[in-house]
């Protein structure tokens, strides 16, 4: 267990770096860019120089002023769905196994219908029927992603209700209210930290896929996601275009697994999970 434990640091170091990294040239991006990410200079598919350290686009913007400021949109949108996930899936879940019977009939019915459907395309369909925009997205994500948190909380749950301290709590008079809020949500603290870490990343990874498709925020606004499709006619000759949003996705999205995983071997390595279907 010890050298897992010592890999799960390592990878635990190296995810915090990349996310710290990526939130502050985020949170900085005013004063990081080095020039307006919307000015359009004659300058077009320049390659990486002094001036332009990732070169620029079709309209001769500056690619990195554009990553830099479409980090804000990609993490912020991320997180956002995240949080949405997460609070609409616990809820859910726990509502679910906590109570049983008939409310725990008709959510996990819901949440079979949903998962009963590819997550992606469903996504899309509820995006698409919405105004173009990073709402539509968040809408379409959340609308979908929920499903899966709430069915791997409700088994949690269920294991969690049959203890004796949530028994005896019960026995003692306790309202539903408190047995949940002082005795499950405290015990499901680590498993859903865990869980929504490692959906984080894949959650980053559909907002810049929907986007990608057209569904995000619409030009000129830079989004990691809408940069990788602008870039798309220019790819075979001038491939920087689309290297540097895709690399800065990427490189995200491994830093949050790493965290994740990390998180996963520390704070719970006995616990083994459960579908995850979304």
């Amino acid at each position: 267990m010890k050298p897992r434990r010592a890999s799960g640091h390592r990878g635990m170091r190296i995810g915090l770096t990349i996310l710290v990294t990526a939130s502050l040239a985020a949170l900085l991006a005013p004063w990081l860019a080095p020039s307006d990410p919307l000015a359009i200079t004659s300058d077009r598919l320049a390659g990486p120089s002094l001036t332009h350290w990732f070169g620029t686009d079709l309209l001769g913007r500056d690619v990195l002023s554009r990553v830099l400021h479409g980090a804000r949109l990609s993490l912020g949108a991320g997180a956002l769905a995240g949080i949405s996930v997460m609070t609409i899936g616990v809820l859910a879940g726990t509502i679910a196994g906590y109570f049983g019977g008939w409310v725990d009939s008709v959510v996990m019915r819901l949440v079979d219908l949903i998962l009963a459907l590819p997550g992606m395309i469903l996504a899309f369909a509820i995006a698409a029927i919405l105004r173009p925009g990073i709402a539509a997205v968040l809408v379409g994500l959340v609308s979908v992603w929920w499903a899966g948190f709430a069915r791997v909380v409700r088994s949690l749950v269920i294991g969690l209700r049959s203890h004796e301290y949530v028994v005896a709590s019960r026995a003692a008079g306790g309202s539903h209210l408190r047995v949940i809020g002082h005795h499950l949500l405290p015990n499901l603290t680590s498993q859903v930290v865990v869980l929504m870490t490692l959906r984080m990343g894949r959650l980053i990874l559909a907002v810049g896929g929907l986007s990608f498709i057209g569904l995000g925020p619409q030009p000129p606004t830079p989004e990691w996601g809408a940069m990788l499709n602008e870039g798309r006619a220019a790819f075979p000759s001038y491939p920087h275009v689309m290297l540097a949003p895709g690399l800065a996705l990427m490189t995200v999205v491994l830093g949050l697994n790493l965290i994740g995983d990390s998180l996963r071997d520390l704070l719970d390595p006995g616990w083994q999970g459960a579908a995850d279907p979304a």
